[in-house]
């Protein structure tokens, strides 16, 4: 098992066991907040000019990505609207319905595409607008497919905008001091982006248990929503796939396209998800819960098999240059 899956497992658990409540739930909430903030800040201080200029040039990747992330998926969320009565309670649908208009995310889509030797500058890139068009996007298509359940309002934007999008330009105009330091601490800030997502986890699920949300859902609906959640990821896992093919991108390409436009943030969708809906969360975040940790596993095992591709391809590549030589 990957160790931040174990992670993000134990972090569940660990909030069953001990969830914090009262004066420790307000404290755990507020580092949470700083904690995402200063995960939006180092995305703003990694993205470089250079690269944000080169990845507007690749228009046609980013608009598969979000055609992908904000079209096929919302589409499939309420395609799912027919089996959710029987197989879900309004709430799960709910948050399925909300997992499905949640941008795409940074960390993950790019060390899988990294793995799987894909265009990571572009993954940077295609992330990172993600989550910059998300912050306007995802609140309109939530208040639009959820309804009334969603408390969508001028403030609700502000205050996303404030934890994510401001924390972001902040690192982008500090970027020149910040890089390099980023730069050197490349191991470090990496585990500070997942402990930054383990103590927002920790948090929700902390609220759900002394609310008693949790307690609420049957083993069966679990493994309905675990069975929908999987169909999502493959019917976007393959949907990009066919698409990236069909269009003719490279290689390098195609590996962006299918992590970045089949991947769900967590960083982004539990801030926003407090924000929409407040004291509901709680259910609402399991589904992005689960797709979440569903895709780094099925990805991270296509990432490996495609990473071992390329020294295949490039290996045959030169047995044919060898022989066509030796012919000659």
């Amino acid at each position: 098992m990957d160790p931040y899956v174990a992670a993000l497992l134990g972090t569940v658990a660990l909030a069953a066991l001990l969830p914090a409540s009262g004066a420790a739930a307000t404290a755990v909430g507020d580092a949470a907040d700083i904690a995402i903030g200063l995960l939006f800040f180092l995305y703003g201080s990694r993205l470089s000019t250079r690269e944000a200029l080169n990845g507007l040039r690749q228009w046609r990747l980013h608009l598969v990505v979000g055609g992908s992330t904000f079209v096929l998926f919302p589409l499939l969320g309420l395609a799912a609207g027919g089996l959710a009565p029987f197989l879900l309670t309004d709430q799960l649908y709910t948050g399925l319905l909300f997992l499905c208009v949640v941008p795409s995310t940074v960390q993950s889509s790019v060390a899988l595409t990294s793995t799987a030797r894909g265009n990571v500058p572009a993954a940077i890139c295609a992330g990172t607008y993600s989550s910059l068009l998300g912050m306007i996007v995802t609140p309109l298509l939530a208040a639009w497919l959820i309804g009334s359940d969603v408390r969508f309002s001028a403030d609700g934007l502000l205050a996303i905008a404030t934890q994510l999008l401001l924390p972001f330009l902040a690192g982008q105009a500090l970027r020149r001091w910040t890089a390099p330091f980023i730069g050197r601490h490349k191991k470090v800030l990496a585990l500070l982006d997942r402990g930054s997502i383990l103590l927002v986890v920790y948090t929700a699920f902390s609220r759900g248990m002394t609310e008693g949300i949790w307690n609420q859902i049957t083993p069966a609906r679990l493994l309905a929503l675990l069975g929908l959640a999987a169909a999502l990821l493959g019917l976007a896992l393959t949907t990009t796939s066919f698409a990236a093919r069909r269009l003719g991108f490279r290689r390098e390409d195609r590996v962006t396209i299918v992590f970045c436009g089949s991947n769900k943030s967590l960083a982004t969708g539990l801030p926003m998800a407090a924000v929409l809906f407040g004291d509901a969360a709680g259910p609402v975040i399991l589904p992005l819960m689960l797709f979440h940790q569903l895709q780094l596993m099925v990805c991270a095992i296509i990432a490996g098999r495609w990473s071992r591709r390329v020294p295949e391809a490039a290996s045959a590549q030169g047995e044919r240059v060898q022989i066509t030589e030796a012919r000659g």
